[in-house]
């Protein structure tokens, strides 16, 4: 049977261990707005590092998950290292300016051949390695893990049955819209770190939480908007311009791969029939 370049399939136990890091992920990044205002636990920046510890783990679980429910092997795992590295590569080359960040459109893209959970691993652990790269580490390392991660895992969840020119106009509208939601995300971090930015946009503890969210929605108006609208359009840009071609060599390399091939032994007919010594074949069938 010929193997076909498919999405890495959600098992049971990868879908567990997607919400629950989503969950985890998701209180740890919106609790300050529905802390007391006298709490202690206003500071994003101390519980960073805790988010951290907790966030690698769980990381390690969907991993795991994965292998457990469809077989993911070793060339599975060498073609997240590749495309992780390729993307922390490609995050200096725009270093930021105006948003442009040219390393998105692969994320869709990744997501989009490699499925959603193949997808979110390698969105957080690419925005972990082009940290390191760029000098990036901080406090809101782990939000930006997350945030790429889910990013990722959004385009892995699109409708499969999509080709040609209508998958790229897809891609690059949810790539559009993602952008923003990926910046969305992450300045929520910084608001509720930074204070004294201005009466009308600060953050403040304790307050109503829809009272906060109107405030936060004018922070990233006032801050942000033409950052994320820069990283927006540059990965519309390049996903109809290049999109097609990287599809096209992402799909083969995971046909040649060949995810999730089952393995099985058989005897030669004259072996089994006592006219041979006993060789053993070996076939691999592609799901």
């Amino acid at each position: 049977m010929t193997a076909v370049g498919r999405p890495i399939r959600l098992g049971p136990r990868s879908v567990a261990a997607l919400v629950l890091v989503s969950v985890v992920g998701l209180v740890a990044i919106g609790w300050p707005l529905f802390a007391d205002a006298g709490s202690a636990l206003t500071d994003h920046a101390a519980d960073a590092p805790w988010f951290f510890a907790l966030l690698l783990p769980l990381l390690i679980a969907v991993v795991v998950a994965t292998i457990a429910d469809c077989g993911m092997d070793a060339k599975a795992v060498a073609m997240l290292g590749v495309l992780a590295a390729v993307g922390a590569a490609l995050r200096p080359l725009g270093a930021g300016t105006a948003g442009l960040e040219p390393m998105f459109f692969l994320m869709v893209l990744s997501g989009r051949v490699l499925g959603p959970g193949f997808g979110f691993v390698l969105g957080a652990v690419t925005m972990f390695a082009s940290a390191l790269l760029t000098g990036g580490v901080g406090p809101w390392m782990p939000t930006q893990m997350l945030a790429m991660g889910w990013f990722a895992m959004g385009a892995g969840l699109l409708p499969a049955g999509v080709r040609g020119r209508a998958e790229r106009l897809m891609l690059s509208a949810y790539g559009f819209v993602a952008a923003f939601a990926y910046g969305t995300v992450t300045n929520l971090y910084g608001w509720v770190t930074v204070g004294g930015i201005g009466q009308g946009i600060s953050f403040r503890p304790g307050e109503p939480a829809h009272e906060n969210l109107v405030r936060f929605l004018a922070f990233v108006a006032a801050t942000s908007l033409g950052w994320d609208l820069g990283r927006a359009v540059l990965t519309v840009v390049l996903t109809l311009t290049v999109g097609g071609a990287l599809l096209k060599a992402l799909r083969r390399a995971t046909r040649r791969a060949n995810f999730e091939a089952q393995v099985t032994f058989q005897a030669s007919e004259r072996a089994l029939q006592g006219e041979a010594p006993h060789r053993t074949h070996v076939t691999y069938e592609g799901k």
